[in-house]
């Protein structure tokens, strides 16, 4: 692969955190692809600005054209997933690639129940709390340069009842008819919340693959770096030339 050929690749983040969760993975890339990581609407740079799914697509659009390279590799997690997959619905000819992390699971139907439980209660605990339990749970079980960038930027709790809201109810294997890209399903052994529908996903589309991070949990990419980043550094090698 050229520099010529190597795709741009848009890194996509998780509910609550921001940009700053791709620490690793663009450090890692960025001597080999153009690559950047955005903020969700209502997290990071942007805490202020409203959450909708279509204020996200217009993100990772402009993300794309920001690298002036063509159709990107678009890598989202859990919330940037599915923010990802209605990415590829509504702008098919910016997606050379879709990398789906923790995102292989309906948000339609019982399985959604649990977490309209947990969009209620955020509202209802204070935000400076929850900030320092997630401090302390990223600072126990992550070292300080995968997570660092993570706290810095703080976590987008005002966002979450918003964000899922919006989700739950409207993603399911059949999203995937609407990717016009390869797609990778690259998810945490462990994961048997996020990764459990995964197969459906993979069956419903043409060019799409599974593989998992051994041992790893939800927060793949904190959990084995190397190994998450290693994942998608060879699918973006093998992606179609970009038009």
């Amino acid at each position: 692969m050229t520099e010529a050929d190597a795709p741009p690749i848009v890194f996509v983040h998780g509910t609550r955190f921001s940009a700053g969760q791709w620490s690793s993975q663009v450090t890692a890339l960025q001597e080999d692809f153009p690559v950047v990581a955005v903020d969700l609407p209502g997290h990071g740079t942007r805490s202020a600005q409203p959450w909708s799914l279509s204020a996200a697509t217009e993100i990772i659009a402009s993300a794309v054209d920001s690298l002036d390279r063509g159709p990107a590799l678009v890598v989202g997690h859990s919330l940037g997933g599915y923010a990802s997959l209605e990415f590829a619905r509504r702008c098919p000819k910016q997606l050379r690639g879709l990398v789906l992390a923790g995102a292989s699971a309906s948000t339609r139907g019982p399985w959604a129940t649990p977490y309209r439980w947990v969009a209620g209660l955020v509202p209802r605990l204070p935000a400076d709390r929850l900030a320092r339990w997630n401090d302390r749970l990223l600072r126990r079980h992550y070292p300080p340069e995968v997570v660092g960038a993570t706290i810095r930027s703080g976590y987008a709790f005002h966002t979450l009842p918003t964000a899922w809201g919006e989700v739950l109810g409207r993603f399911d294997a059949g999203s995937m008819r609407h990717v016009a890209a390869p797609v990778l399903i690259l998810n945490g052994e462990k994961d048997t919340v996020f990764r459990s529908g995964e197969r459906d996903f993979a069956r419903a589309h043409p060019n799409a693959r599974i593989e998992l991070i051994p041992r790893a949990r939800h927060l793949a990419n904190f959990d084995d770096p190397a190994a998450f980043t290693d994942a998608v550094r060879r699918f973006a090698r093998h992606l179609p030339p970009g038009s």
